[in-house]
């Protein structure tokens, strides 16, 4: 880790179990989540300067530019809640993103501790994904089979109601895997070639899959 801080990511097929560990790394560690959603939206929200620029861009149907997202992710690392590092949730998805990240940590001085993979087979994934429910304002994910919320169909922490993504299902299941394989698999092997790739299998008991994280996060670049 960097002088006590640490700066990651995770990397995984939808449904693999990212954004349960991601609340579980948040905790422990004391990082800030930078979701790619997220973050836009609260940029947005914000109304300033990139956020009228990206709402613009949403509205008209465009595509969000790898520039705006780096900068997003700057200005967030700017921060009190990003003072222990950050988890990058959805970004780098592309060889192009990850040298784009690289040059951005690079002029900070600063290098990416873990890189770390949720493996798990395809086939797994769709009933992971058609169960899956999510609350929107905190990104936090339920299961109605794995891991189901104390009331169906509410948050446990605020009592709001969760909410299907239009997307979790087979046929758009098929379509984002094929998106995963061709475009961010390769990143497995470029930051594998930089030391810090770490493999998970996340086809396993979540408590099993923490205590994998945990000794990656607590051993990683320490002297």
């Amino acid at each position: 880790m960097s002088e006590g801080k640490l700066y990651a990511m995770l990397i995984g097929p939808p449904g693999a179990g990212k954004g349960t560990q991601a609340e579980n790394i948040i905790k422990k560690y004391g990082v800030c989540h930078l979701a790619t959603g997220d973050m836009l939206r609260a940029a947005v929200k914000s109304g300033s300067e990139l956020g009228n620029e990206v709402k613009h861009i949403m509205a008209t149907g465009g595509l969000v530019s790898d520039d705006i997202v780096v900068g997003l992710i700057r200005d967030n690392m700017d921060t009190p809640a990003c003072s222990k590092g950050f988890l990058l949730d959805g970004f780098p998805r592309t060889i192009k993103q990850a040298e784009k990240l690289d040059s951005l940590l690079a002029a900070r001085n600063l290098k990416l501790d873990a890189a770390v993979e949720f493996a798990i087979d395809d086939s797994v994934l769709v009933e992971r994904i058609e169960g899956r429910w999510i609350h929107k304002a905190s990104g936090r994910s339920y299961h109605t089979k794995f891991h189901p919320p104390q009331t169906p169909g509410i948050d446990d922490v605020t009592g709001e109601p969760l909410y299907k993504r239009p997307d979790d299902n087979a046929l758009a299941l098929k379509k984002r895997l094929h998106a995963y394989h061709t475009e961010t698999e390769p990143l497995m092997d470029y930051y594998n070639k930089k030391g810090v790739h770490f493999k998970i299998n996340a086809n396993d008991k979540k408590q099993n899959v923490w205590k994998k994280v945990m000794s990656v996060f607590d051993n990683c670049g320490r002297k």
